[in-house]
């Protein structure tokens, strides 16, 4: 068992920034892939980015390419979304997830994670 727990979540001012920090325990994760979705009142979780086992292999959505970046601690079993530039349709509740190590393969949908923090508010003023 994997529990995740995000933090830094809070209303915003559009243009800000945030940075997310989700924190895992019950088992390190330093061999799994890590994920960030978002979903905003009304439609499906939507993928945001996702990092390999080794932080060095990352993708976004191209929603938030060039704004957002993630990265991760294995040490300190974390993993953080900072959040710059940011825009009202950002406005979600932000999950962190996480599976077992996937090789070259990052998931991107929902289906393709079995953990899943509970989920913090971002909530971004216009």
């Amino acid at each position: 068992q994997v529990q995740l727990v995000e933090s830094g979540g809070g209303l915003v001012q559009a243009g800000g920034s945030l940075r997310l920090s989700c924190a895992a325990s019950g088992r390190t994760f330093s061999s799994y892939t890590l994920g960030w979705f978002r979903q905003a009142p009304g439609k499906e979780r939507e993928f945001v980015a996702v990092v390999g086992w080794s932080g060095g292999s990352t993708y976004y959505a191209d929603s938030v390419k060039g704004r957002f970046t993630i990265s991760r601690d294995n040490a300190k079993n974390t993993v953080h979304l900072q959040m710059n530039s940011l825009k009202p349709e950002d406005t979600a509740v932000s999950y962190c997830a996480a599976r077992e190590y996937t090789g070259s393969y990052y998931p991107t949908t929902p289906s393709g994670y079995y953990y899943w923090g509970q989920g913090t508010q971002v909530p971004v003023s216009s």
